[in-house]
């Protein structure tokens, strides 16, 4: 904690959300852990002590399912798989295991959980970010044994700030934006449910600030969600004042409407991420120039089978069909990671981000990419779509880009790559010469350049796209697609920060795909610079000392 003047307090965290939110702060903790040790219970204790664990699990399950059948969208789906992890047999059955050797019901609880996180953790990808929920329903459970109210976020009679350690996706769902002015957590990093949640909400979001246990409930905090500052002993003249600037950003960003184009009149290339035709109608709608990312994910997570060709095509020619004349980009299966594939990827890995995933499934599963591209072929055909680009996820070397391109030109759609890989990035004139585009994914970019797991709360830090070393790396690619005449876009979280945007074009990104919610934000900002003001500041954070120091210098440079 720091001083800004001698009457105000700062605390500095990640920004994900911008904005600014001024109010007193309401606290949502996870409760402590109980003591694991506890005496043995009695034998004669243990059959009453194995129906109050159930009787307590099935009331979460009751409880979450309740919550999932009032809400809708994204908030029910977290809701039940919520209620499915407190239904699970695997996990109830060592609970009671342990209650019958004479485990109390809230240590049997806290085991069970426990041994199942180690589980979860070993296996890495999707299976590691449950265990947020995994936690999140012990805590459910042993507060029903303990005759204590559900944790949870406060319901609040007016609006305030949401301080948390952390939030579950429980905690979120369903938030109601009228009530909280902003979220701050100690934990979590900008690609967290929390950060997503808040993107989606509109509303300012700050992580990882470390010491915001020092704040008291029903302090009034300035938020401020660009610069990622929490400021206490703000008087409400000066906060009415920068409540008021925000407004008016808000306007700004409401009334923006295609296409993107910068403040001296050129024409900058927006584009959308989407999943499937819903989605990418949602982004039709929205302004999105074309789709810069179409995740291909959907069919294969829900299938115990590799799907067939035309389940795949019918699944791609909605989004096809969304944008019939314009720029969409396909990206192969991403399996591995965080996107575990039964039939494509490895039971178990020690390391999953490093195994295999992307286009490393081909190894040893070559039918699944050909199939693939042949669904996304005849969907095109089909749209008579011409304007279809393919890129494969996880490229790493010359080989592997020179072979996946030539299997898309046989099919006649346009080849190009992800820039995830730093070695990708470090060769990047090399890799151009093979296909006719490339596009930056800043998360995982961002990942490897710094060693550091997204996925892990504790190392939000050193997943900010902001990072300096992450920074030269997208620098340097885009420099190569200025020397090969290669377009060169982003379509990792990084391209829906207004203010990294503006850093990104003036490198020499030559497009930006973003998430719908997302478009408004980013085009309006871009509409209030020129080429030139981002050049300079996109110059000015490449000698940046850390994440804080390049966004200083980018808002500095651009007057933000």
């Amino acid at each position: 904690m720091t001083r800004a003047n001698p009457d105000q307090k700062v605390i500095y965290g990640t920004p994900v959300v911008e904005g600014i939110a001024y109010g007193p702060v309401a606290w949502t903790r996870r409760p402590p852990i109980p003591d694991l040790s506890a005496p043995d219970l009695p034998e004669t204790a243990r059959d009453e002590a194995r129906q109050q664990f159930t009787a307590a699990a099935d009331a979460v399950v009751e409880h979450l399912l309740e919550r999932a059948a009032a809400s809708d969208g994204h908030a029910a789906a977290l809701l039940e798989v919520t209620a499915s992890i407190a239904s699970d047999p695997a996990w109830r059955k060592d609970a009671l295991r342990r209650i019958s050797r004479g485990t109390p019901p809230v240590q049997a609880t806290m085991g069970a959980t426990d041994q199942f996180v180690t589980q979860f953790e070993r296996a890495g990808g999707i299976l590691a970010e449950r265990t947020t929920d995994l936690r999140d329903v012990r805590d459910r459970v042993i507060a029903r044994l303990e005759g204590r109210p559900e944790p949870g976020i406060p319901h609040p009679e007016h609006p305030v700030v949401l301080f948390a350690d952390d939030l579950t996706p429980a905690d979120t769902a369903g938030l109601d934006p009228s009530m909280y002015l902003a979220l701050v957590t100690e934990l979590g990093g900008p690609t967290s449910h929390t950060s997503i949640i808040a993107r989606q909400l509109g509303l300012p979001c700050i992580v990882a600030a470390r010491r915001i246990d020092e704040v008291e409930e029903d302090t009034h905090v300035l938020i401020d969600g660009q610069r990622g500052t929490i400021t206490l002993g703000v008087d409400e003249k000066t906060a009415r004042k920068r409540l008021t600037v925000d407004r008016e950003r808000r306007a700004l960003i409401e009334s923006w409407t295609p296409p993107a184009r910068l403040k001296d009149g050129r024409d900058f290339e927006l584009l959308a991420n989407v999943r499937d035709g819903e989605t990418a109608r949602e982004a039709r709608n929205a302004g999105a120039a074309g789709i810069g990312l179409l995740r291909t994910e959907l069919c294969f997570l829900n299938a115990h089978a590799e799907p067939s060709v035309k389940k795949q095509r019918a699944i791609y020619e909605p989004a096809l069909q969304a944008f019939a004349d314009s720029k969409v980009i396909i990206r192969t299966l991403d399996a591995g990671s965080d996107k575990p594939v039964p039939y494509a990827t490895l039971a178990e890995e020690a390391n999953p981000a490093l195994g295999v995933r992307g286009l490393r499934t081909s190894g040893h599963n070559p039918h699944l990419l050909l199939h693939q591209l042949d669904a996304i072929a005849e969907a095109a055909t089909s749209c008579g779509h011409e304007k279809t680009l393919v890129m494969a996820p996880m490229i790493s070397t010359l080989p592997e880009a020179e072979w996946f391109a030539g299997l898309v030109r046989e099919r006649g759609m346009s080849p190009g790559i992800m820039v995830e890989v730093p070695s990708v990035a470090v060769l990047a004139e090399q890799f151009m010469d093979l296909v006719d585009f490339v596009s930056i994914g800043t998360n995982d970019l961002t990942q490897y350049t710094m060693a550091a797991d997204r996925l892990s709360p504790d190392l939000a830090e050193y997943s900010d796209p902001w990072q300096p070393g992450a920074l030269a790396l997208i620098n340097r690619t885009a420099e190569a697609g200025r020397a090969t005449g290669t377009p060169v876009g982003v379509c990792g979280e990084a391209a829906a920060d207004p203010l990294l945007a503006c850093v990104l074009v003036g490198m020499g990104v030559t497009s930006l795909s973003v998430t719908p919610s997302a478009l408004k934000a980013v085009g309006a900002q871009l509409s209030q610079v020129t080429l030139e003001e981002c050049q300079h500041a996109a110059r000015s954070v490449l000698g940046a000392w850390d994440q804080g120091d390049a966004r200083y210098r980018a808002r500095k440079e651009l007057g933000i």
